[in-house]
């Protein structure tokens, strides 16, 4: 016996008297054999090939990071002194006093620490976004070489100023202000105001690079 299926020019035989199971497995095998037949696989798409004058483009900018740096400087000067002065007018307006300063040291120094840092970092961020404007590609590595370079000049003035408070004890002729904490309130204090300056300004400029960059993403959505 014979059997012919719509659509198949396959024909299977079955002996009479054969087993049906063995029928059955036979029709399963040839559908099966039609539907991989009719699948077509999706060729793999080839990646897209870069440009090597774009990619030239790319990578740490160094001019990009030194101008983004002093814009940093430049601008966390200025928002210090804004800062100085904004606080020095509410002190004059609330009729607060250097004796009241004194009397509440830990809330005067947390306040002018933390606005400090906050300038700071402000400043960088928008360093961060002028050197992620000017290289124009990978913003975030702009950003970082912002504050890389913040903190290399930072350490080499550091030891400069050592050196040359070693030679001629510019520290001991400082007037410091009487202060009533503790030398330990005071070095862990300004730990604590330094790592946080250290982590906050390197994120703000990382993320300010970033932001920088996406102007040129826009523009480039925009080209045909």
């Amino acid at each position: 016996m014979s059997e012919q299926y719509p659509g198949d020019t396959a024909t299977i035989a079955t002996p009479v008297g054969e087993d049906t199971s063995t029928q059955r497995y036979e029709e399963a095998r040839a559908a099966a054999n039609r539907a991989m037949s009719t699948i077509n696989l999706p060729l793999e798409q080839p990646e897209p090939e870069l440009d090597a004058e774009l990619l030239s483009y790319r990578g740490f900018k160094f001019g990009a990071a030194f101008f983004g740096w002093l814009i940093a400087i430049s601008m966390s000067v200025l928002l210090l002194a804004a800062a100085a002065a904004a606080a020095l007018g509410t002190a004059q307006v609330l009729d607060y006093s250097t004796s009241d300063a004194k009397a509440e040291p830990g809330a005067a120094g947390i306040t002018a620490a933390a606005v400090s840092v906050l300038m700071v970092t402000l400043g960088f961020y928008i360093g961060g976004y002028v050197a992620g404007r000017l290289a124009r590609f990978d913003g975030g590595r702009q950003g970082f070489g912002v504050w890389m370079i913040a903190l290399l000049v930072g350490v080499v003035a550091g030891g400069g100023g050592w050196l040359l408070d070693k030679q001629y004890d510019l520290v001991g002729e400082v007037n410091w202000p009487d202060v009533s904490l503790s030398d330990k309130t005071l070095t862990l204090g300004g730990a604590a105001a330094g790592a946080a300056l250290l982590v906050l300004t390197l994120l703000a400029a990382i993320l300010g690079g970033k932001t920088g960059r996406r102007y040129h993403d826009k523009i480039d959505r925009l080209l045909p």
